[in-house]
């Protein structure tokens, strides 16, 4: 089967009139709100980044090491998840991450070191991972061929909501209420669990428990073997790339955003600056979904280099405008829309990539080893930061939307290709 999917030509895309069933919606409700919850908790840190720093007296790579510890244990999270996608079923999966990154977030309103920082937010890198490899390919095995890069980009748009629900929510709670109750509020995605194990279906596509006579299926070093070796580690790297631009980027924009001129921010302070938040956010959400029907329409790999290198010359206008609030304020869109936008290609790209049998355990690995090689990227950009300023920090995610743009070129284009 793997070889057949590496040597064959992409199957004709399906119907535009073929009906999307209603199990299909539901995985899509699912995994979207379940990925909008996770962006809600993830991003509570660089909004209440400012003010852990001061109780603390933490450092810029402090700072950064407590996100990069998100992003390291992601990648365990989704590879460990991608795994129990394939053993356990997509939906159990997709339910026990959001979980675990719920608790994650309610505990880090109890810490009281960095050590105990650090191990809650790997809690909510564990289920940050997890959510994405589960949801993803749950979305990915309900949706038709010639719909599935839309379907991954309205589920990808979710992200845009719930990083601009975290920007209102921080703004209203943490000069009231302190950085600590914004963390409490982060224990509610706990109760989507229940609802998507009652409503949502397994996917027909997805694999049934294995005869125990059969090989285990999820196994991570078939994803090393002929004839899928060389397609995992060429995926991994594309997704390092672009993670490396993204978590760079977006993990200092807020504080970018808040800081004084002095040190190379705009000055806005966290209240003044959440416009400019949700005009980035705004963009980010047409960015997912034009993004999934771009995908649909031209392929996989053309809209990718339209978006990635649209955000290479837009970052650094955006960073060094900074003087000017009004070019900001119009950039931010901009940003958020090519900064974001590419994303929606992974969950439909290692969809169709990978069988059936180890799709979710591709999904996991490729991701999320991306994810955990581009923690390293708040930690250089806050070093690059204390040094130089943000602007220049910000700036230096442009060679890696550069290398994202010239890696995707060597996947194969999937646009159309049933699953299997």
């Amino acid at each position: 089967m793997a070889e057949a999917l590496l040597s064959d030509p992409p199957t004709p895309l399906s119907p535009p009139s073929t009906p999307i069933p209603r199990a299909a919606w539901l995985a899509l409700g699912a995994a979207g709100l379940g990925w909008m919850l996770d962006a809600f908790d993830v991003m509570l840190y660089s909004f209440a980044l400012s003010a852990i720093r001061e109780e603390f007296g933490l450092s810029g790579a402090q700072a950064g090491l407590l996100a990069s510890a998100t992003l390291i244990f992601s990648a365990a999270g989704g590879i460990a998840f991608g795994v129990l996608a394939d053993r356990i079923g997509r939906v159990k999966a997709l339910a026990l991450s959001i979980l675990v990154y719920s608790v994650g977030t309610g505990l880090t309103a109890a810490a009281d070191s960095l050590t105990t920082l650090f191990v809650c937010r790997a809690i909510v890198g564990i289920g940050l991972g997890g959510e994405w490899s589960a949801g993803s390919v749950l979305v990915a095995e309900s949706w038709p061929a010639a719909s599935r890069g839309r379907a991954i980009g309205f589920m990808q748009s979710g992200w845009a909501i719930g990083y601009a629900l975290a920007a209102i929510v921080a703004a209203e709670v943490i000069p009231v209420h302190g950085w600590r109750v914004l963390f409490v509020i982060g224990l509610a995605p706990a109760l989507l669990t229940f609802v998507i194990r009652w409503m949502v279906p397994e996917p027909e596509r997805a694999p049934q428990a294995a005869p125990r006579a059969e090989a285990p299926r999820g196994r991570l070093l078939d994803l090393f073997a002929a004839p899928l070796r060389s397609r995992t580690l060429l995926a991994t790297a594309f997704a390092t790339a672009l993670l490396f631009a993204y978590w760079g980027l977006f993990t200092w924009l807020p504080t970018f955003l808040a800081s004084s001129p002095e040190k190379g921010g705009v000055g806005l302070g966290l209240v003044k600056s959440t416009p400019w938040i949700l005009a980035v956010q705004a963009g980010a959400f047409l960015g997912y979904t034009t993004f999934g029907f771009l995908a649909d329409w031209i392929g996989r790999r053309p809209a990718v280099r339209l978006f990635v290198l649209g955000a290479a010359l837009v970052v650094p206008i955006f960073a060094f405008g900074a003087r000017d609030e009004q070019l900001v304020f119009w950039l931010a869109p901009l940003v958020g829309y090519f900064g974001h936008g590419a994303f929606s290609v992974f969950g439909s790209l290692l969809a169709e990539l990978f069988p059936s049998s180890i799709r979710g355990t591709a999904q996991g690995f490729c991701y999320n080893a991306g994810r955990a090689l581009s923690a390293l990227a708040p930690i250089t950009l806050g070093a690059v930061a204390d040094a130089h300023g943000l602007a220049i920090a910000l700036s230096l995610t442009v060679a890696f939307f550069v290398i994202a743009a010239v890696l995707v070129g060597y996947l194969p284009e999937t646009k159309g290709r049933e699953l299997t």
